[in-house]
């Protein structure tokens, strides 16, 4: 018999909280062992209900959901999922810094019952809560230093763009990442990251100011600038052209998303070919798994997040499985071995 996931809700809203206990106490493997109204409530619930994971409101007296977030996870790591509102732009960029702070992935909180989205958020909701019950937390945030493991530098073609997809778990990959980065890097980066509509603008402030680089929502026909990180926009696909130049397009959901990895990794491979470095970073599913190898076949630089450092091995693992990494490493390894490619002995290898 599947044990039950137990997950304490923390919402300084009363109907917020009725809420969240009607969506996840429908799912016969849920089970809601507690709901409290701040972030000292919890700390507190957490001794008492022992949960396996928490959904996390940001504003709430007392104490907020970004300090209760840091507490908890230097003290009695559990896998905390932000549930807040992504209408509030200072609420979404606090979102982030919680997730800096330890938690795994932000959520938007579903509408009331009735609304169009009700049903889609709701499923998401506990398909998010029920994933990250598995995630061990104890290690994940610990500080250490990563040490590139010596390998040679493999003769490739100069690089024009780097491409990056991530999804659960990816924010903070990402920041690893780019902090390690020179920041005149001479290359613009393209980035497609799963993540709940509304919270895209506030996502891109967050990452400019945690790593330093210019962080932009793209824009259609935009010339992308070296050194400089554009991010696919709401519910919009993110292709690229020669220049390089930003693509957005409305087609269709691949495999049920839109903007997905799929699209950016294929648009690189039609355009760039070899010239592209392509990293594939953590998140459920398998998107972009397979168009990574196609960017290794044409000749393209390919990395993977590897599964002690990932959130979710789900995307990385699958490009794993099919042979399409070149590297496997961590965000702050994969920056440091990206790096060496833009030396000017690396050219001339």
């Amino acid at each position: 018999m599947t044990a039950m996931i137990r997950v304490l809700i923390v919402d300084d809203s009363a109907v917020a909280r009725k809420l969240l206990e009607h969506i996840l106490a429908a799912d016969p493997e849920v089970r809601v062992v507690g709901a409290v109204c701040n972030g000292a409530e919890a700390l507190e619930a957490i001794t008492r209900h022992r949960p396996d994971v928490i959904t996390m409101d940001i504003n709430m007296p007392v104490m907020d959901g970004f300090t209760a977030t840091r507490r908890i996870m230097e003290t009695t790591p559990v896998p905390i999922v932000i549930v807040s509102s992504a209408v509030d732009p200072n609420e979404s960029r606090v979102s982030f810094r919680a997730m800096e702070a330890g938690a795994l992935t932000v959520l938007a909180r579903p509408d009331g019952v009735g609304t169009a989205a009700f049903e889609a958020a709701s499923r998401l909701l506990l398909e998010t809560v029920k994933t990250m019950a598995g995630v061990s937390v104890v290690r994940r945030w610990s500080v250490k230093t990563d040490s590139v493991p010596e390998s040679p530098l493999e003769i490739i073609s100069p690089i024009d763009v780097v491409v990056i997809g991530a999804s659960t778990g990816g924010p903070v990959a990402l920041s690893q990442l780019l902090k390690n980065l020179p920041q005149d890097l001479p290359v613009p980066i393209a980035v497609v990251q799963h993540i709940t509509v509304g919270f895209c603008e506030g996502f891109a402030e967050w990452l400019s100011q945690s790593s330093g680089f210019p962080v932009h929502l793209a824009q259609h026909g935009q010339k992308l600038l070296p050194g400089h990180v554009y991010v696919a926009p709401d519910g919009v696909h993110l292709g690229l052209d020669r220049g390089p130049c930003a693509v957005l397009s409305h087609d269709p959901p691949d495999t049920g998303l839109r903007p997905s990895v799929k699209h950016l990794f294929q648009s690189a491979a039609q355009v760039f070919r070899g010239r592209a470095a392509a990293i594939l970073l953590t998140g459920m599913g398998q998107d972009g798994a397979k168009e990574l190898l196609v960017l290794k076949y044409y000749g393209a630089i390919t990395f993977a997040q590897d599964e002690q450092s990932s959130v979710v091995f789900g995307m990385p693992g699958e490009a794993v499985k099919y042979g399409a990494a070149r590297y496997i490493m961590s965000p702050q390894c994969i920056a440091i071995q990206l790096a060496k490619f833009f030396k000017p002995h690396a050219q001339q290898s």
